[in-house]
């Protein structure tokens, strides 16, 4: 049995934790790298390994079942975590040896004192070196919304979702693009830095800067594309000059267009990433409340502004939805809870978490919070309604129901950005991941009475 290196280690230990223990994947790396004291090239090598075997897991489940001779058996849990792994790696993990994939997968096996299992897993994953070509061509087969969810490893009924929501084109796109790696950018602190001192900072052989590109509202000013290392964002990100965020994110705040000495609401705030952006937007003579039902997330809301020196803001730890909140602001902002369907390729585990009956779960909330958030327009004041996610559900049907049920006038967004058009209703926004290479952002506006 050969030593099995400390970044298949970690992988492996993330694996079972996320599938056994149910933890969240991004949590149970970070302890598990930490643990092991795993920095720079390393670290990076045991996330992609995690993360990417986590995200596989449907269709290297797939290929386990397609070998098995006794079908309604499964392997044991911890020789299901190796097997998992040593499959990512053969199928989809360039530049790893393919002796060190199965040697190393099965050294876990053995070093799990399951030792019974050591040949099974060692025959398993030798058939799938030899039939690899066979199998690459069967996954290269998502024709239908079943071949789709195994070859891009998404649970059946999502790939259902889309190819009826959306067509098998568009369908087919967002799968593939939910295990490509995430977006990663940051939105500059105007408030203690400038976008030119930013780039100038942060920029090195590591890591390149650049504006973000692309139609209204994903390009503001304050957002930079980030390539290579995270390292000195993160040092800039505690000193409050930047804040790591998605274009589609910021998109949102793009959309709501809060303007200086204006009164606006954040209805969800909760972490307070668009918070601070709203901050930075109205300035210090700005009214600005954020309403968190969670203790915990509240204070990370505040200590966001705290973090960013905007001092102007009240924090409010109430139920949106039963809460005592002042009215008559002049915009708010229901960044509400959701699915989260359009951010797959940043959360490893997430697809292996929801579920048809979560949607409607949500959607009811959605509902519930939204029809609470119109009462606290000011006659004229706008209304923006976002989530990020990819489902009509949540998105074109709770936006239709609200307009009508308060008869609020719907904002033609798309008629801005015709390419971002929701395709339910064009007078929406959708952002989609594998189009806009950002998270799949839904966002509609509207105006309460006159202009």
């Amino acid at each position: 049995m050969s030593l099995v290196t400390p970044e298949r280690q970690v992988a492996f230990d993330v694996l079972r934790r996320t599938f056994e223990r149910e933890e969240h994947t991004e949590v149970a790396f970070r302890e598990e790298a930490a643990a092991r004291e795993l920095t720079g090239r390393n670290r990076a090598q045991a996330q992609r390994l995690s993360y990417g075997a986590v995200q596989r897991r449907g269709t290297s489940d797939w290929v386990i079942s397609s070998f098995m001779k006794q079908k309604s058996r499964r392997p044991d849990p911890a020789v299901a975590a190796a097997l998992r792994l040593g499959i990512f790696e053969l199928l989809f993990s360039d530049g790893t040896p393919d002796h060190a994939a199965v040697d190393q997968a099965v050294s876990l096996v053995r070093a799990a004192g399951a030792d019974h299992a050591a040949g099974f897993a060692n025959a398993l994953l030798r058939r799938t070196l030899r039939e690899r070509d066979s199998l690459t061509e069967k996954l290269a087969d998502d024709s239908t919304p079943g071949k789709a969810a195994i070859a891009h490893s998404i649970p059946d009924w999502l790939a259902r979702l889309w190819w009826e929501e959306l067509g098998p084109d568009r369908a087919r796109a967002l799968m593939a693009a939910s295990n490509r790696p995430s977006e990663r950018a940051v939105r500059v602190n105007t408030a203690r830095t400038t976008v030119e001192e930013a780039i100038n900072r942060l920029s090195g052989p590591d890591l390149e800067l650049v504006p973000s590109e692309g139609p209204w509202p994903l390009a503001p000013p304050e957002l930079l594309v980030a390539r290579g290392s995270l390292a000195a964002i993160e040092e800039a990100a505690q000193e409050g000059l930047v804040v790591s965020q998605a274009r589609g994110s910021a998109a949102v705040v793009e959309v709501l267009d809060p303007l200086p000495e204006e009164r606006i609401l954040d209805l969800c705030a909760g972490p307070g990433i668009k918070t601070g952006q709203i901050a930075a937007r109205v300035g210090r003579a700005g009214n600005m409340v954020s309403v968190e039902p969670d203790e915990e997330r509240a204070h990370e809301v505040a200590a966001q502004l705290e973090r960013l020196g905007f001092h102007h803001g009240l924090v409010v730890e109430v139920d949106a939805r039963h809460g005592e909140i002042m009215s008559g602001f002049d915009r708010v902002l229901v960044d509400a809870p959701c699915s989260d369907l359009g951010a797959l390729a940043s959360r490893p585990d997430a697809r292996w978490r929801k579920s048809p009956a979560l949607i409607e779960r949500v959607a009811e909330l959605q509902g519930e919070i939204l029809d609470r958030g119109a009462g606290f327009l000011r006659e004229g004041g706008s209304l923006v309604y976002s989530t990020c996610t990819i489902s009509k559900r949540e998105n074109s049907d709770q936006a239709l129901a609200l307009a009508k049920e308060h008869g609020l006038t719907i904002d033609d967004l798309g008629g801005r950005a015709p390419q971002l058009a929701d395709p339910h209703d064009s007078r929406f926004l959708q952002l989609m991941p594998d189009r806009d290479h950002t998270t799949g952002f839904f966002i509609a506006r509207f105006v309460s009475g006159g202009d």
